[in-house]
Parts: C-alpha cells; sequence; structure tokens
C-alpha cells in the first residue's frame, strides 16, 4: 500500500489484491443481507463506497448501510419511463445514445429547452432543494460522476455556482469544467473526451441528427423491461423497520464521526445492527462461517477503473 496526492489530498493507492481485501471486508460487515440487495452491494457498488471514503472500511459500511435503509424507503429503481416521460419531450434532459471515450453513459440536460409554461409545472428550486439533492447524489450515488461539463453556461449561472458549491464535496466539484466554444483551449476538453462524429453539434460536434423523441421513448421502455428483471431486492417490508429500530437502540451511545479523524463507535453499532437485522429475518443465529461461506464468490484480482 502506498499513498499518492490528488487535487490537494492525500489518497491510498492500494494493490488490486488489496482492494479486494476490502470489499470483502465491507461484505462481512454488512452481512447475509447483502445476498438479498445483490445490485448495491456487488463488488463494483461496494468499490465505489470505498473509495467515496478513501478505502476506509468503516466509513464505507456505514455510508452503505444508509444507502440500503433509503432504497428500501425511497425505492429508486421503481421509477419508470412514464413517470418522467414528460422532462424528455422537448430534449431538455435524456441519456445519450453513445458514450465518451472512457465508455461513460452521458446525460444531457439543456435547461433552455424548458417547456412548461402553466404554473403547476413550474418548479422554484430553493436553495433547500439544492442542499437535499447533493445530499442525496453524494451520499447514495457515491462516485458515478466521472466528468461534469458546462457547455456555455450563461453569466447569470456563475452566482448560481457560487451558492452550490459549498454544498458539494471537493472532490465532486473538481470534476466540473466550463467549456465555451470560442475557447479553442476549453473545447479542446471535448475532442479529448468525445468521439467528435457522434457527439451534437450544439456541443461541437459533427452529429446534426437531433433529439428524437419518440426513438428515445422506445429505448427508455426497453430499458425499463431490463431494469425490471434486473432489480429484486427479495427484502420483506419489515427490513426498513428493523433497521430503524435497531438505530434506535444504537444511538443513544454512538458519537459523530469526523472527515478527517478515526472512526467512532458508531461505526461498529453500524455493522453490528445489520447483522442483527438479518439474525431476525433468517431466523437463526449468525457468525463469521454464514458470510464466508456466502453465494458470493470472489475472484483472485480485480481490476478497478475510474467510475462511470
Amino acid at each position: 500500500m502506498s499513498f499518492k496526492k490528488r487535487e490537494g489530498t492525500i489518497e491510498k493507492a492500494l494493490t488490486p489484491e488489496e482492494q479486494l481485501l476490502k470489499i470483502y471486508e465491507v461484505r462481512h460487515m454488512i452481512g447475509p443481507i447483502a445476498d438479498k440487495l445483490p445490485a448495491i452491494c456487488s463488488e463494483e457498488s461496494i468499490a465505489r463506497y470505498l473509495r467515496a471514503r478513501n478505502w476506509n472500511t468503516k466509513k464505507a459500511g456505514k455510508m452503505l448501510k444508509e444507502t440500503i435503509k433509503w432504497r428500501m424507503e425511497y425505492k429508486p429503481e421503481k421509477i419508470r419511463w412514464e413517470n418522467i416521460a414528460p422532462e424528455a419531450e422537448t430534449g431538455k434532459i435524456y441519456r445519450a445514445n453513445y458514450f465518451d471515450k472512457c465508455g461513460r453513459a452521458i446525460l444531457i440536460m439543456r435547461p433552455g429547452f424548458q417547456n412548461t409554461n402553466a404554473v403547476n409545472g413550474q418548479i422554484i428550486i430553493s436553495l433547500k432543494v439544492t442542499r437535499e439533492t447533493a445530499k442525496v447524489l453524494q451520499n447514495h450515488y457515491p462516485e458515478r460522476l466521472g466528468l461534469g461539463i458546462l457547455y456555455n453556461p450563461p453569466k447569470i449561472f456563475e452566482s448560481f455556482w457560487t451558492m452550490v458549491k459549498p454544498f458539494l464535496e471537493p472532490k465532486t466539484y473538481k470534476k466540473m469544467k466550463f467549456v465555451y466554444s470560442d475557447n479553442p483551449q476549453s473545447q479542446k476538453i471535448m475532442e479529448d473526451l468525445f468521439h467528435m462524429d457522434k457527439l451534437e453539434s450544439a456541443f461541437g460536434g459533427k452529429n446534426s441528427c437531433g433529439f428524437d423523441y419518440q426513438a428515445y421513448a422506445q429505448r427508455m421502455r426497453e430499458d425499463d423491461k431490463k431494469m425490471s428483471s434486473f432489480i429484486d431486492s427479495g427484502c420483506s417490508p419489515s427490513v426498513i423497520s428493523e433497521l430503524q429500530q435497531s438505530d434506535a437502540l444504537a444511538s443513544g451511545h454512538c458519537s459523530e464521526i469526523s472527515d478527517e479523524g478515526g472512526c467512532s463507535s458508531c461505526d461498529e453499532a453500524a455493522s453490528s445492527n445489520l447483522d442483527v437485522v438479518d439474525e431476525k429475518i433468517q431466523g437463526q443465529p449468525l457468525d463469521s462461517k454464514d458470510v464466508a461461506n456466502g453465494n458470493t464468490t470472489l475472484p483472485k484480482e480485480m481490476q478497478m477503473s475510474e467510475p462511470a
């Protein structure tokens, strides 16, 4: 293990074997309940939580536990295309049908293509909503942003960015890049990241086809079918209440964890709570053998890549 300096911070540089051991340790902390949530508790997903917490297993385990609770309460995976279809009618927000040169998915947002005129269709984004949105994205979708590009942003956005920036972690806002079409140096960012023959002409590319809502809607419906067959938590409705009860019992003797400091007793309680919850679900005692002999088989080595 070594350390590397990245964007003003010191981060651990682990070998694939060391990374794999830490992933296995987090799965051990989460316990058999991880097998009920194969998507969120996959090796790749756990690795993202570890990266977000600089490979601190106790912090990552606590963070993942909070996400499990949040997902079981809000069920974001149940959102379907028909629920959000109006948002894409004018092409103001959609997922591109191509990837960048790193193989990452591309989400395009064009606020200028607003399609709501009636008062009922308008939403005023308050500072509180902005803060809560940033909190959800950072806490429950860690390391999902590869890079954020603000293409030809209006001058008014600079003041908005000044307000939003304090709510973002340094690691997140440093991924944001401002690109201007009349600046050859910043335009090179687009050329380095995207295949110009696929990138829309609105962003300096050579693709002049434009946004096709009907084709996009069909693609989203097909994605819904794939999502329905892929995501199946298998958890009973009582799991969330069990987690909340366990937290209430532990909250009396837990202290807050700091960003720079070590882990408090709250971290140990968090992993212990999950074991208690799963023990109640299974109706049988748990020990280390239950985890070691679980259904998940770990490979001998794993290549870690930049998050999509």
